[in-house]
């Protein structure tokens, strides 16, 4: 049997249109760690597409930005010996296509902290189909306090 997914064991009520398992029009995607980071896998629909054939820009940003804030939440959670993962925002990211990402099968999205302090990460995340990568980010990703909007949205 598979163990639940990231999302599934700390925000099984999340409606973020990423990841929100409770989101029944969202992308859902289930993280998992491996290696040092987070990996998901995730198979486009036809609506997800910008043409026949290949995922739209901005489903690849969501892809990458997701992935990403819940490789710093995980990670500023271990850091911080915390028992769950602590509510993180996005202060930037930048996306990189390189290659057209097909929908004709799985893709697979990777995250990793290359830096991090105290209340924020930074994290360089991949999209893979059919075996090449189409697709990277660099974001910073901040921990937010009581008080913020975001705060304990998980």
């Amino acid at each position: 049997m598979t163990p639940p997914s990231l999302q599934q064991r700390f925000a099984s009520e999340s409606r973020c249109f990423g990841c929100g398992p409770a989101n029944d029009r969202g992308l859902r995607i289930a993280s998992r760690e491996d290696d040092g980071g987070l990996v998901a896998d995730w198979t486009p629909e036809p609506h997800h597409e910008a043409f026949e054939g290949v995922l739209n820009g901005g489903i690849v940003g969501t892809l990458l930005d997701c992935r990403s804030n819940w490789a710093a939440a995980i990670h500023l959670m271990r850091a911080s010996g915390a028992a769950a993962p602590l509510s993180c925002v996005t202060a930037d990211y930048s996306v990189r296509l390189l290659r057209p990402t097909p929908t004709d099968g799985p893709v697979r999205l990777r995250a990793r902290v290359v830096e991090s302090s105290a209340d924020r990460a930074t994290v360089e995340a991949t999209i893979e189909a059919g075996g090449r990568t189409t697709a990277t980010c660099r974001g910073t990703f901040v921990a937010v306090a009581p008080g913020h909007p975001a705060f304990g949205r998980w």
